[in-house]
């Protein structure tokens, strides 16, 4: 009986097609890439056309014996690697081992793992595409061309162990040019009025907002500037009556949003789930190479998840129709399905992110999937079905009352159908009364007509300022990596994830801030290589390499245009830039081990520590931790910050080095409270940005909503994984 070898990257997308094959096919996994450039030289021959020096990568070798011995075997061999540039290199390597000819049909791809698509593609192979090999090839050899002669030159300059990068180094200067635009920004003060009015002095008051002057029938917005000049309106105000001068009525649509592409699921997971990009990735990947769902075996539950693509099939959209309708009703199926278009960059090589399988609802998988896996699918679902669904209605009402020539407006809007809100839960949110807002929406008004006179309850002057932009989250840092066409899908989480490893970014909260040693990196490389660090540039450079993708250009070309003024600036830069000396801190202590030396804040690898002076003579070190506000609840020592390594802060005692007190907790402890449920001391909890208090104790009944077991007081010293695993929402790697 004939045998066909299929390969593919994981174990578990191998174990998940193989369901749709049946006996005559051997599924292996290469476990991602099996060649790759060497890592103790630049492996790549500039002089030669570029030409890169691939190597078996180590660890590999046992990989490679069975993958040979199993393509001997076969009668023939399918390379089922992902449907990108990436997926096609790892296809190009495996068919170099396994001496393939690449111009023969043995790829195959699919955009999801389905028994459809699997054993269409089977019947359909190809040969493999060099336009995809090389335009991966180029972004290689391109970054290990910046990072080979970037990174010494950072070490002679800086310090040892710095790197720099094409993308990451773009990245971080836009985070850096936030930093700066915050410390230059000057607040400039402003006040908003409101006007609290009725029809009758028995009748229930509302607010309009001060909106601006009417001269000569025309709108002139304004914002009073100072207490003098609100002082004076409030004045001027009040000598004259309101009469409503306007009452417009109106209706609007709000449509649904288009499915997911990767950077809008990386977006949307960090704003409404707390994931970081690297952790979203993770769980989306699970999900597109196949979960175990019991008796259905190992299913693959959404398409490919690297993609810029807002398209989806005809096929998917007719199955999430009749869900809809099976689901919400016929009223909420459009008659026309809504149509997604494009961003003009966007490849559209792959579908948008959605799910495989229309008869796998979230809510029915949940107990085969782990937390992160089934916030994510449902976040997808949610996305794709309301995607296909009915606009959402409302009706809308602007008032415009007069006092004299001075504009109040009111605007409110009521939801008349729900539409696509329905399947994302989210009809509570048109409810909402935003009077702190400047747009403001006040829903609770009675029936006025033109001419109407009003009472007037009080006028209240809010003192305000105009705020700083904000820092970056992961979230926002992506959006405008995508705006500028910095990066691709398959990069964006890659990067954020080595800027704060390389330690020029931190994370706090969810917001991203640059390091002292991030700026040092940023402003070296902004006075020496602008273009390594411009957005503009570093974007022509993703265009061209995928204008290689597309065979419309030559990918030796589009190095050797970057490489010659590249390498010049590098041998200028060795010479003529100084050498940045980093000072010391001072902490004003003696060295306890040689008692000579002075004890000093440095800046390590890692970040900052404690030293001796007269390192390397002496090698005495401390952890810096910063002391938190609050006091031990089980020693009432001084609790302190703490980082993990994956950059997660917790809190332990200070006197947890000595191994005196074993205290240890996500949460940030209360001073002198303790839970009156069970006696244990409550911790303030930050979840998506919210403050809140809750007990220590993770089997506090205070902290379920229905439970049997009944929490032994004074227990509340809670391990460090299990008291971080409560923290819905917060990254747990």
């Amino acid at each position: 009986m004939s045998k066909s070898l299929v390969i593919v990257e994981s174990p578990a997308k191998a174990k998940t097609i193989e369901r749709y094959l049946g006996d005559n096919y051997v599924l292996r996994s290469s476990i991602g890439h099996i060649r790759d450039l060497p890592s103790g030289t630049i492996g790549v021959n500039v002089k030669d056309n570029f030409k890169p020096l691939y190597v078996n990568m180590p660890g590999k070798e046992k990989i490679v014996r069975d993958l040979k011995s199993q393509a001997e075997k076969a009668d023939r061999v399918f390379l089922a690697t992902d449907p990108d540039r990436e997926g096609e290199a790892i296809a190009r390597h495996l068919a170099h081992i396994l001496n393939l000819d690449p111009y023969d049909s043995i790829r195959i791809s699919f955009n999801e793992i389905t028994a459809g698509s699997v054993r269409k593609a089977v019947e359909e192979p190809r040969p493999i595409d060099m336009d995809l090999v090389n335009a991966q090839q180029a972004r290689r050899i391109l970054d290990r061309l910046v990072g080979y002669e970037l990174s010494p030159l950072l070490w002679q300059k800086i310090r040892k162990g710095l790197s720099a990068g094409r993308v990451q180094s773009v990245a971080t200067r836009l985070i850096v040019l936030r930093e700066r635009e915050i410390e230059a920004f000057v607040p400039e003060e402003y006040w908003l009025l409101s006007a609290y009015l009725r029809r009758e002095a028995k009748e229930k008051e509302f607010f309009s907002r001060y909106h601006g002057e009417v001269e000569e029938g025309k709108v002139k917005a304004h914002r009073p500037g100072s207490h003098e000049e609100v002082s004076d309106l409030i004045k001027d105000i009040k000598s004259h009556d309101f009469i409503v001068d306007e009452v417009k009525k109106g209706s609007r649509q709000r449509k649904p949003y288009a499915p997911y592409t990767t950077s809008t699921l990386q977006q949307d997971a960090s704003r409404v789930l707390g994931f970081t990009a690297k952790r979203t990735m993770r769980a989306a990947q699970q999900l597109y190479e196949g979960v175990e769902l019991g008796a259905s075996g190992q299913t693959s539950l959404v398409t490919y998840i690297r993609t810029d693509s807002v398209r989806v099939s005809q096929s998917s959209v007719e199955a999430a129709r009749e869900y809809i309708k099976l689901k919400h009703g016929a009223d909420y199926v459009p008659d026309k399905a809504p149509f997604y278009k494009n961003k003009k960059a966007a490849q559209d090589a792959h579908e948008a992110i959605r799910p495989s399988h229309f008869d796998k609802a979230p809510e029915d998988l949940q107990d085969f999937l782990t937390r992160d896996q089934f916030k994510l699918y449902e976040l997808i679902w949610n996305r794709f079905i309301s995607s296909q669904m009915k606009a959402a209605r409302y009706s809308t009402l602007r008032v415009d009352i007069l006092s004299g020539t001075h504009l109040f407006r009111s605007n409110g809007e009521n939801l008349l159908f729900a539409g696509w809100l329905k399947q994302m839960g989210l009809l509570d949110l048109p409810s909402q009364v935003q009077k702190d807002a400047d747009d403001v929406v006040s829903l609770d008004m009675p029936e006025l007509k033109k001419g109407m006179k009003l009472l007037l309850d009080r006028l209240e002057p809010e003192q305000k300022f105009t705020q700083a932009p904000g820092r970056y989250t992961e979230a926002s840092l992506i959006k405008e990596m995508e705006n500028l066409g910095i990066g691709r899908p398959s990069t964006y989480a890659p990067t954020i994830s080595t800027i704060q490893d390389r330690q020029y970014v931190e994370r706090e909260g969810r917001t991203l801030f640059p390091t002292e040693l991030g700026i040092l990196v940023n402003d070296l490389l902004e006075d020496n290589f602008r273009n390594i660090v411009d957005t503009d540039f570093t974007a022509q450079m993703e265009e061209r390499l995928d204008n290689v993708e597309e065979g419309k250009e030559d990918w030796v070309k589009v190095l050797s245009d970057f490489y010659g003024p590249f390498h010049e600036q590098v041998e200028t830069a060795k010479t003529s830039v100084e050498k940045i000396e980093i000072p010391d801190e001072p902490t004003g202590r003696k060295c306890p081990e040689c008692e000579e030396g002075e004890l000093v804040i440095r800046m390590g690898r890692y970040g900052k520590f404690i030293g001796c002076d007269r390192y390397p003579e002496c090698k005495y070190t401390e952890t810096i931790f910063e002391e938190a506000p609050a006091k031990c609840p089980l020693c009432a020592s001084q609790v302190v910050f703490r980082k993990s390594k994956r950059g997660r802060i917790f809190y332990t005692c200070d006197k947890s080095n000595d191994k005196d007190c074993k205290f240890i907790d996500w949460n940030l402890p209360i001073d002198g409270k303790t839970c009156p449920t069970c006696g244990s001391y409550m911790v303030e909890r930050n979840y998506r940005g919210r403050k809140s208090e809750m007990c220590s104790n993770k089997d506090c009944p205070s902290r379920k909503k229905t439970t049997k077991k009944t929490a032994k007081p004074g227990t509340g010293k809670v391990k460090k994984a299990a008291s971080g695993k409560e923290a819905a929402g917060e990254d747990q790697e």
